[in-house]
């Protein structure tokens, strides 16, 4: 395990970012079902099976899946790639899921780094996240510190399960580029 400080002080894990390997999945999934049957972040359908959800979370290329491993052991994941495919290819897009007991601790900025680090390399013009529940605060948070803006909210488009119906926000984080 590797220590570094976060912004505001606090240790944080520095985790090795690779793509996923098969291996993994068994792992990410422990995680990933758990927060999707919570229904508080993700607009997924919480009786997915892990079969569909692998088949919806590993992207083909040029798209790339990735593990955040800390000791040996999955602590997060993330996917990229293209938002959009024609007009809207040049913009990408990304998710994240963090296993509960390791948020807190800097992982889901480093999987955020990473896909930003790789989409820049990649040459698209900047990155659009499509349902960022408004509730989730330490991932909006996480996102507004490392360049996204909130562009949009769709009042009500997400039943939280104990705050009822809550906005989804479009967040974008431009590259600079035209």
């Amino acid at each position: 395990m590797v220590l570094f400080v976060r912004d505001d002080g606090k240790p944080a894990l520095s985790p090795l970012i690779r793509p996923i390997e098969d291996g993994d999945w068994p792992q990410v999934w422990s995680f990933m079902n758990e927060i999707v049957r919570a229904q508080e972040t993700f607009p997924y359908d919480p009786e997915m099976t892990a079969e569909a959800a692998r088949d919806m979370w590993i992207e083909d290329p040029p798209g790339r899946t990735v593990v955040a491993v800390d000791s040996g052991r999955v602590v997060g994941t993330a996917k990229m790639g293209t938002n959009r495919p024609g007009p809207g290819s040049h913009v990408s897009t990304a998710s994240f899921m963090v296993a509960p007991h390791a948020r807190g601790r800097g992982v889901g900025t480093a999987l955020c780094r990473y896909a930003l680090d790789w989409a820049r390399q990649r040459g698209y013009a900047g990155m659009q996240f499509n349902a960022v529940v408004e509730t989730n605060t330490a991932a909006v948070g996480v996102y507004e510190r490392l360049g996204f803006q909130v562009v949009g909210t769709v009042p009500g488009a997400f039943a939280h399960p104990t705050q009822g119906r809550v906005g989804l926000h479009v967040m974008y984080c431009d590259f600079g580029r035209t």
